[in-house]
């Protein structure tokens, strides 16, 4: 009888026409962003299988609303309802494109014969075109790959790349990797590469993604001596926002109780 009347009372504080989930809805923190900023984008590991609450990811998001998030490790039930947050909770509307390369019951639910998509994840605030995917041809201990859309960011069109790759000790792996990525986003001269390397700046499988980009930490490069700061709970660099011919103007590493990758976000300039 207790559940039921507080129920009801909330039903009667939120409004008869709101959506179930916002019974559930967590207040921002004081300085959240109150709608989409045009000009930001995020990376994020979500950290899977770890069992958070998709409610609480979408209000870490909702507090710096970017409009373009790269996701990693994630499941294509955990991205519906992350985006269903969004909009019923915060008012955040976000386009989503899906760059699986795995089908795992045990690991995204399902049944064994029609398991759960699990890789990379783009919402975007505005359309997506010219959407790709890219499975490498060597994923290492797990396939990996990455998904590219065009999209809108600080209102001109820009290629963005969503990538993982291979877990740690599988330097080899990840070199050529990063060979394959990285053929595609020369082809651009406008581009944003977003995602998990598992690897910190200095090492040699990211050295044809220097020559190429940019971090959005200016005192990050390739020579491991900048003082790169930390994007994960065991204090390395592993999450990157790498740029070609965009300029960052500001950047923020976020750590979150809700997966061992912290956010990291960043404000740029296309023009």
């Amino acid at each position: 009888m207790l559940g039921g009347a507080l129920v009801v009372a909330c039903v009667a504080l939120v409004g008869p026409g709101a959506p179930s989930s916002a019974l559930f809805a967590k207040a921002l923190p004081a300085g959240a962003a109150g709608d989409v900023v045009p000009n930001r984008v995020m990376t994020w590991n979500l950290c899977n299988p770890c069992g958070e609450s998709n409610v609480d990811r979408a209000a870490e998001i909702a507090t710096y609303a970017p409009q373009v998030i790269g996701m990693q490790e994630a499941c294509v039930r955990d991205v519906e309802r992350i985006r269903d947050h969004l909009e019923a909770l915060y008012g955040l509307v976000y386009h989503v494109e899906y760059g699986m390369v795995l089908q795992n019951w045990g690991r995204c639910g399902g049944m064994p014969w029609s398991p759960g998509g699990f890789g990379q994840a783009v919402l975007s605030a505005a359309p997506m075109t010219d959407v790709a995917h890219t499975e490498y041809p060597d994923g290492g201990s797990e396939d990996r790959g990455y998904i590219a859309v065009t999209t809108m960011v600080d209102g001109r069109p820009v290629r963005v790349f969503n990538t993982h790759l291979a877990q740690r000790r599988q330097e080899a792996v990840r070199a050529e990797q990063t060979g394959v990525l990285a053929k595609d986003v020369a082809r651009h001269d406008r581009a944003i590469v977003l995602g998990d390397f598992n690897a910190v700046p200095d090492t040699p499988e990211l050295a044809v993604m220097w020559a190429l980009a940019t971090d959005a930490d200016p005192r990050c490069g390739p020579s491991g001596t900048g003082g790169c700061q930390p994007t994960t709970d065991w204090r390395s660099k592993f999450d990157y926002v790498f740029l070609r011919g965009v300029v960052a103007l500001g950047h923020r590493v976020s750590p979150t109780p809700y997966s061992d990758h912290h956010l990291l976000h960043a404000d740029l300039d296309t023009a």
